[in-house]
């Protein structure tokens, strides 16, 4: 599989660190429990496009969201994280 890094240019996964969804949202400090649990445990495993977070370690040590179908492993979309999705 091959990233497209916006700074980097197409490089191989080996050059990244994957680190899962990029779709939960932090819950509130005053959170009840619960929703920490939820959080922090569980996650869906969709078959399908999903967001997810890459980490060009042996690059430019951005972080990325990567929009990648996980039954094809094709990429959608790539843009560095924290930034809009937008245009």
């Amino acid at each position: 599989m091959r990233i497209c890094c916006p700074y980097c240019g197409e490089r191989d996964a080996h050059e990244f660190a994957y680190l899962g969804d990029a779709t939960p949202q932090r819950p509130p400090a005053d959170a009840p429990v619960e929703a920490w649990t939820e959080f922090v445990y569980f996650r869906d495993n969709p078959a399908g496009p999903l967001q997810e977070y890459w980490y060009h370690v042996m690059g430019c040590r951005s972080w990325l969201v990567v929009t990648r179908d996980t039954v094809t492993h094709e990429i959608d979309a790539v843009r560095v994280a924290g930034r809009s999705a937008g245009p």
